[in-house]
Formats: structure tokens, C-alpha cells, sequence
């Protein structure tokens, strides 16, 4: 089984719901991207809400995974930069698999279909992106061609006394 990717789907209801059902089972689970469990759907959906407003401006583009059975199992969202000296590259955000598909490759084969992706927007050489430290994230985004090109420490604070790294990594597309 392998998941098929949509670049820039029709926002309908079902995939409104299917990526805030994602998002909070990714949160609940304890992924990193951006929230801290426990966490319910409308925790997550103003964060969500921003996210569909920046894409409906065209600020931003969202690549998502369904599963064998039609539901939304992976995402990620292309935010493209403003500032003149830096629209050669693009970020990527909310890289999520569910938790129940996890381990059978599919965070590869996001990451892979996001670089594919990338390449096909004018202009764009490389992909940026931030992971939370203390869950080997840099170890996995490296396997997949990234390299970490900065690090605060201490940065994201998810817990008093809790404090990770927020780590940078790139992905030229050359």
C-alpha cells in the first residue's frame, strides 16, 4: 500500500476535517508540530483556519497524502517567502503521518513528493524547514537529504522546564 499525494486539493469539508482529525491524533500522539497533548480538535482549528486563509491568498500550498481508503493520512503546507532577497526557497510546515501509519515509510514518501513538488514552482531552489528537538527528527529529515543549517537551543518551550532546540534544515533541490 502507498499513499496518493495531491498537490493543492479542492478544500472541501472532508479534507477540512480529515487535516484537523490528523493534526490532533498526530498532536495526541506526541508529534511535533506545534501543539503539546493533550489537544482537541478546537485546540488545533484557529491554527488550522490560518493555515486555509494563507493558501486561499496564495501565500501558501498544501501537499496531502490520502490512504488506501480515501482519508487524509499525511500533509504538508509550502509557505512561500515575501522578502525579495529570499523567494528562491520555500518552508515547509505541519509535516504530518498519522500515528497508525508510521514506520511504513510514508514520512519518506511525504518528503519526497514535497521536494517533487517544489521543483515545479517557479523559481524555487531549495525547501526550509524547523523540527522540534528531543524527538530525532534532524535524524530523520537527514536520512532524506536535508542537513541542519541551524539550531537555537532552548528555543521551544513545551513544558516548565521542557525546553528543546528548534533546529533548521535544508533541502537544495539542485
Amino acid at each position: 500500500m502507498s499513499l496518493t499525494f495531491t498537490l493543492d486539493p479542492a478544500v472541501t469539508p472532508d479534507l477540512r476535517d480529515g487535516v484537523l482529525g490528523l493534526w490532533t491524533d498526530v498532536s495526541n500522539a506526541g508529534g511535533a508540530v506545534g501543539f503539546v497533548a493533550p489537544v482537541t480538535p478546537e485546540d488545533i482549528r484557529p491554527e488550522l483556519v490560518r493555515h486555509l486563509v494563507a493558501m486561499a491568498e496564495g501565500r501558501n500550498r498544501l501537499l496531502v497524502g490520502h490512504d488506501e481508503a480515501g482519508n487524509v493520512a499525511a500533509t504538508a503546507f509550502f509557505s512561500f517567502n515575501t522578502h525579495r532577497l529570499m523567494k528562491h526557497w520555500v518552508w515547509l510546515y505541519t509535516v504530518m503521518v498519522h500515528p497508525k501509519h508510521q514506520g511504513q515509510g510514508y514520512g519518506r514518501d511525504l518528503l519526497a513528493a514535497a521536494a517533487d513538488a517544489a521543483r515545479g514552482f517557479d523559481g524555487i531552489a531549495a525547501i526550509r524547514l524547523t523540527c522540534r528537538g528531543g524527538h530525532g527528527l534532524e535524524r530523520f529529515y537527514g536520512s532524506c537529504g536535508y542537513r541542519e543549517v541551524g539550531r537555537v537551543p532552548g528555543a521551544i518551550r513545551v513544558a516548565p522546564g521542557d525546553d528543546r532546540d528548534d533546529i533548521t534544515m535544508l533541502l537544495p533541490l539542485g
